[in-house]
């Protein structure tokens, strides 16, 4: 199957039902988990995941990257209404957003989010829709060698990147990659830190563990937190005039959405990182007639119109390499994983219609969050009013339910409840949770790799890292070693060349 032929193919797999309606609901719930103070779109897919083993695995992948892509949005109404971001990337819209609703312009900035996001979202998807013919040349250049270092520099990578101690972020991930090697080997088929437990043999499910790091320790933090006070608000302003604004601006608009893109597809990043550097970037440039912090429009449309295109960005790494960027990726990464699919060259080759499909519905998703997100408006404070004491209970519920219909296991229900735990205080004290969850999901992947990369070598480790026969192996190689030492290299560099 040509390219061509999988992109239309993809186009009607996109549009036919019931994949569209599948998105729709995502992209609506999405938006509603996203305006919710501390839930978020990793708890609400984490929540949804398990529950998408009976569809087919492209209407669940879609399912899920439309709630990522509704969240995104979402997180922007409870940052201008009650400066409390639904999501951590909504956290820089709070700079410029909630002043703008103390200011009298609520409607007007809620309506510039929507627009921004929806926007560039549209624009980032066609993008990437453009750039996948090049994806396919880069993907099908990797064999398991390469795919086996992959895991390992996403894993260095994610640890350096969400975390400023890399002590810890590298403890979080070998950690990760340790519960991944519970229950029978790959290749061996020998049992592993099992205890004489049956229950454990199959290992701990790795969507169980998602929920507990994401939906179950999120509720223990959301529980230990005060209940944020549903106000009477009022709604002021003009939605015509917030989209008649962003495009005033369209500079800003569009050098922030190729900032979220390119940032989106850095694993490690995320869209929190891409919304600040967009607001910091459009603060910069902008610093001579600009009034940040005190409710500048162009202060809500930088890091809006960065966010949905790091959805897309984000993309790129995960589907092609299966290396996610962030807490959402990652839960997308286990849902691709659950459902039978392989990231990499089957997602670009066999199944690149499936891909051409989730691109499509990325494109299509933007226009209902433009269309949704200006017609809630006027009732957006409703959705930030919902109680925690009701919503904590449900997550914890769904939580359970989810875990135990994976398997019919019940040792994935207390793998839920031991892990959220561990989440809930390597947050407390600073441990990278993304680099934990991508070693249990790429643990398994890296193993796989790793011994049949030494079946083709005939047990020889030059594989890895030999500069003419494998040089993508070698460079690949040469790069964890900068990411795990540069730090502590760097300095003593540059103690030697400043004694120079």
């Amino acid at each position: 199957m040509s390219a061509l032929e999988a992109f239309f193919e993809g186009v009607v797999i996109a549009v036919s039902w019931p994949v569209i309606g599948y998105m729709a609901i995502g992209l609506l719930l999405g938006i509603v988990l996203g305006a919710l103070p501390g839930i978020g779109s990793p708890v609400g897919m984490a929540i949804v995941l398990p529950l998408t083993l009976p569809m087919d695995a492209t209407p669940a992948i879609i399912l899920l990257t439309a709630i990522y892509a509704g969240a995104m949005y979402g997180g922007s109404i409870a940052a201008i209404l009650i400066n409390a971001p639904g999501t951590e990337s909504a956290a820089a819209t709070t700079l410029d957003g909630y002043p703008m609703s103390k200011n009298g312009l609520a409607k007007n900035a809620l309506a510039i989010a929507s627009t921004a996001s929806a926007l560039n979202g549209f624009l980032a998807a066609i993008a990437l829709i453009l750039l996948s013919p090049l994806l396919i040349e880069v993907v099908l250049a990797f064999g398991s060698p390469e795919y086996f270092l992959l895991a390992v520099l996403g894993i260095s990578l994610i640890t350096i990147v969400t975390q400023g101690s890399i002590v810890k972020g590298l403890v979080a991930g070998a950690l990760g990659f340790m519960i991944s090697t519970i229950g029978t080997a790959i290749l061996t088929a020998r049992p592993r830190y099992t205890f004489g437990q049956f229950g454990l043999y199959d290992g701990i499910d790795f969507v169980a563990a998602l929920i507990g790091m994401f939906a179950f320790a999120e509720m223990m933090k959301l529980a230990a937190q005060k209940q944020i006070a549903g106000e009477d608000l009022e709604i002021a302003g003009s939605i015509r005039e917030g989209v008649r604004t962003v495009f005033r601006y369209p500079v800003t608009t569009i050098k922030s959405g190729i900032i979220g893109m390119g940032i989106g597809m850095v694993p490690g990043s995320g869209a929190t990182t891409s919304t600040f550097v967009a607001y910091a970037e459009e603060a910069r440039s902008s610093a001579k007639d600009g009034k940040f912090g005190e409710g500048d429009p162009r202060g809500v449309i930088a890091p809006e119109a960065a966010n949905n295109p790091t959805v897309s960005g984000s993309l790129v790494p995960t589907l092609s390499f299966g290396i996610p960027g962030s807490g959402s990726t990652a839960v997308l990464l286990g849902g691709i994983l659950m459902h039978g699919l392989q990231p990499g060259p089957v997602l670009f080759d066999e199944q690149l219609q499936i891909t051409y499909a989730l691109f499509v519905s990325v494109f299509l998703g933007n226009v209902l969050i433009l269309a949704v997100g200006l017609s809630i408006i006027p009732y957006a404070s409703k959705i930030t009013e919902l109680d925690t004491n009701v919503i904590i209970p449900m997550v914890i519920v769904l939580s359970y339910a989810g875990a135990f219909t994976l398997n019919r296991n019940w040792f994935d229900v207390g793998a839920v409840i031991a892990l959220g735990v561990l989440g809930f205080y390597m947050v407390r004290y600073n441990y990278s949770v993304i680099a934990f969850v991508l070693g249990i999901v790429l643990g398994p992947i890296a193993e796989e790799n790793f011994f049949r990369s030494l079946q083709i070598s005939g047990g020889e480790y030059r594989i890895f890292v030999h500069p003419i026969d494998r040089p993508l192996s070698f460079v690949l190689s040469v790069a964890i070693f900068l990411v795990l030492f540069g730090p502590f290299l760097k300095p003593k560099l540059e103690e030697v060349i400043s004694r120079r």
